[in-house]
């Protein structure tokens, strides 16, 4: 079998695989992968689909991201952008709606800066937006009235007296 242009992926699984201590057999149960086959994809005979490295990258504990970037899934510029959108919906201290505000500021600054957002990034974060309510970011008060600091109902929306 030739080797296929997948970059260092391979190298990188097994440097990873070994300083985490794990055989390739106890990798390839953890990740749901055949031996055989996590050997080939170390030995650049294979190469793997997105979802087969995101099940290696979550029994190692490693980026998902790193692997797509390492197997030519994602250049460099779409994982930072991703790895930062990541970052922002895992943070437990912030609620959904402060995350999608958030992730509304970030995009509005990229695009000042003159960064598009890349069209997997972009439709990653629709997939993790889905969940979230359409905020105002200009008006931070909503239609169900004004919000705190963190983001929870201050109450009724007050109308001044006539």
């Amino acid at each position: 079998m030739a080797s296929l242009n997948v970059g260092n992926l391979g190298e990188y699984l097994r440097e990873q695989r070994r300083t985490a201590q794990l055989s390739l057999r106890q990798l390839a149960d953890a990740a749901g992968v055949s031996n055989p086959y996590l050997s080939q994809i170390e030995r650049g005979l294979r190469k793997p689909s997105a979802e087969v490295l995101q099940q290696v990258a979550k029994a190692l504990r490693i980026s998902a991201e790193t692997l797509y970037v390492r197997a030519g899934i994602l250049d460099e510029k779409e994982r930072d952008e991703l790895e930062t959108r990541a970052v922002i919906l895992a943070d437990p201290s912030i609620n959904e709606r402060q995350k999608q505000v958030l992730l509304q500021i970030y995009e509005s600054f990229r695009k000042e800066n003159g960064f598009e957002t890349s069209s997997y990034a972009e439709s990653y974060a629709n997939e993790e937006a889905e969940s979230y309510a359409d905020v105002d970011t200009e008006n931070p008060e909503t239609a169900d009235g004004p919000r705190t600091a963190d983001g929870s109902d201050a109450g009724p929306k007050q109308t001044p007296p006539s």
